[in-house]
């Protein structure tokens, strides 16, 4: 990709309940990617919202005895203040029911696709899951049911408008092979190619409006019908930027003109994206996404997340217990792109401890203690050459972490350069030289003086390296090595100790 820009998205979630610890996860890693590509001199935009318009809303609304506009702007704040609490900044937080600009959108793209000739009407018969709100064919059920939910679709008849993304299946499976849509993980690309090679149904697109109640989207020209949600609701990543509005500006800058397109979502939603939303945008004559990352989801206590319950893991409560820091280090640092990661408090404060605290904080505070001791005589060059080509490697280790999509191998290579930091002063024993310089060993105090250059060296790199994923906390690290000769706090206290 030769762009150096990045419009990057977290998915759009329902609002029928509040926010959970997997849409931490998603805002956090959709951060930490645009604070990544900002520090590398590109310029980022970032994207979230809310999907208002899911029956899934309707029918917690009526549930609730609310109407279901005050249902998903209350539950719809809630994510809002969730950004805010975890450090999250986005240029655009997106509601489908509320923000102007949207329904404009949707009738732009719906009307770009019924010129292609990819929209028509017909009547339909389907297994569906309301869990999903998605039709289902015999042959994607497992024993009958949704392998996604568990449940046993509803058998359903309507008139719906349907897409045809039959058509389109070639033309994107040759986009996804070519790494023109680029599908991460690789287990991910694997299954978006399996799909495609399969026999690809058309798709439902919209809803009798009786059945959703009257709420979501009319159907351009067709007032008994609304835009089926996912239709409406991916059409966020383009209405955001005012796709479809006479002020488009932002469009043609961030999604027209030469730019990183990413998308960062859930697996259980990977087709929709890498399949689904492609189709849209070539029948518009709309550019793809660059990237579609999917991450795994997250169990707690060793149980699926629930948007209620006991499973819920409500990460503002988390913030507010052990602070930002500590639960977006947690986010980043133990999901593995593959594979469920459990989560439970004792190892999140085991994380925070061991990466934060005892290595990169305890180094920060051991090297300015120690700077303190002795002022440098002048420039010092570094003693350990190996370790200083490690250091100045950091930085092209993360960015190739990143661009594989693997958060935790990236934190994993600030914590390794510290932990090297660590090795290095118990090799060193700078406390030694430091006492032998004040007897008047003139090369004691030149080795300490390099050692201590290149000890701060290494860890103003990993406080630089480190802001992505902890801005505070490398804000504050960088504080304290500024710092030398004063009593300054130290960046990372032990949760454990509180």
């Amino acid at each position: 990709m030769t762009s150096q820009d990045l419009y990057v998205t977290t998915s759009i979630p329902y609002v029928n309940g509040a926010p959970h610890l997997g849409h931490a996860l998603e805002l956090v890693q959709v951060d930490a990617l645009a604070r990544h590509r900002r520090r590398r001199g590109g310029a980022a935009r970032v994207q979230s919202g809310t999907d208002d318009h899911a029956l899934k809303n309707v029918s917690a609304a009526a549930a609730s005895g609310v109407g279901v506009a005050d249902l998903v702007r209350t539950n719809g704040d809630r994510f809002v203040e969730l950004a805010a609490a975890l450090g999250v900044r986005t240029d655009e937080f997106l509601r489908t029911s509320s923000d102007s600009r949207h329904e404009a959108g949707v009738a732009a793209l719906w009307e770009a696709c019924r010129a292609a000739g990819d929209l028509y009407e017909k009547e339909y018969a389907g297994r569906y899951c309301a869990g999903c709100e998605q039709f289902y064919a015999p042959d994607e059920l497992v024993d009958g049911r949704c392998a996604e939910h568990g449940t046993e679709p509803e058998l359903v008849t309507e008139t719906n408008w349907f897409f045809r993304l039959s058509a389109y299946r070639e033309r994107i499976l040759d986009l996804v092979l070519r790494g023109e849509v680029v599908v991460a993980p690789a287990q991910r690309r694997n299954e978006v190619l399996g799909f495609l090679r399969g026999e690809v149904h058309d798709l439902s697109v919209s809803r009798p409006a009786s059945r959703a109640g009257g709420w979501g989207i009319p159907v351009p020209g067709d007032p008994e019908q609304v835009v089926y949600v996912w239709f409406d609701a991916l059409t966020n990543y383009l209405t955001g930027l005012g796709y479809g509005s006479a002020d488009d500006a932002a469009y043609r800058r961030w999604w027209r003109d030469d730019v990183e397109r990413t998308h960062v979502v859930g697996k259980g939603i990977v087709r929709f994206h890498a399949v689904f939303w492609v189709a849209f945008l070539l029948s518009a004559g709309v550019p793809v996404p660059s990237r579609v990352l999917v991450h795994d989801y997250l169990t707690v206590d060793g149980a699926k997340i629930a948007k209620s319950g006991a499973q819920a893991a409500d990460p503002a409560s988390l913030v507010e217990a052990y602070g930002a820091d500590a639960v977006r280090w947690w986010l980043l640092r133990e999901p593995a792109p593959v594979g469920t990661c459990d989560f439970t408090e004792d190892r999140l404060v085991a994380a925070a401890d061991r990466d934060l605290a005892n290595c990169i904080g305890n180094l920060a505070s051991r090297t300015v203690a120690l700077a303190a001791r002795r002022p440098a005589a002048g420039p010092a060059t570094a003693y350990d050459v190996e370790l200083a080509e490690r250091v100045d490697g950091l930085a092209a280790q993360v960015d190739a972490a990143l661009a594989r999509y693997d958060l935790r191998a990236a934190c994993q290579a600030v914590v390794g350069v510290a932990e090297a930091g660590n090795r290095y002063v118990e090799a060193e024993a700078p406390w030694v030289l430091a006492k032998a310089a004040e007897a008047g060993d003139t090369e004691a105090g030149a080795r300490f003086d390099a050692v201590i250059a290149t000890l701060l060296h290494l860890c103003r790199t990993v406080a630089d390296e480190l802001e992505p994923f902890v801005p505070d906390g490398a804000a504050r690290l960088r504080a304290q090595l500024a710092a030398v000769g004063s009593r300054a706090e130290p960046a990372f206290p032990r949760l454990a100790a509180r």
